[in-house]
């Protein structure tokens, strides 16, 4: 038997903190809570998924992620719950300012699951996925 039992919280750094949380909250209706601008960090969750966002070091050079070079993240995958939730979000990102449509909704392998891919303005790679049933 595992001694783990699931995922408590993922954390994220982010380039700009602001612009990511409010794209959390504005574009996917997440509740943000435990902002502290000392460290500086939020936590953005939908009630069954947590983040914690963390402000980069901009007093340097930034590195974007590679997905194909670096270890880490390659991609966060949220589900939702019906294919026409799917095509919802599909239709407020490609009209949320500086989210970018990797590819739209299309199935993964055979079907019936559908999947899309896009970027939210600070450049994480974001998937939705609808399991199909």
């Amino acid at each position: 038997m595992p001694i783990t039992k699931g995922v408590n919280h993922l954390g994220l750094a982010v380039l700009d903190l602001e612009q990511t949380a409010k794209f959390f909250v504005d574009a996917l209706g997440w509740t943000e809570s435990g902002r502290d601008p000392t460290y500086p960090r939020t936590a953005v969750s939908d009630g069954h998924v947590r983040l914690t966002l963390w402000q980069v070091d901009r007093s340097g050079p930034v590195v974007g992620f590679d997905r194909r070079r670096n270890i880490g993240l390659h991609h966060l995958a949220l589900e939702v719950r019906s294919e026409a939730d799917l095509n919802s979000v599909m239709e407020r990102l490609a009209a949320y300012p500086g989210a970018t449509i990797e590819f739209s909704p299309e199935l993964v392998g055979n079907g019936p699951r559908k999947h899309m891919m896009c970027y939210e303005p600070g450049g994480l790679r974001i998937e939705f996925i609808w399991p199909g049933a």
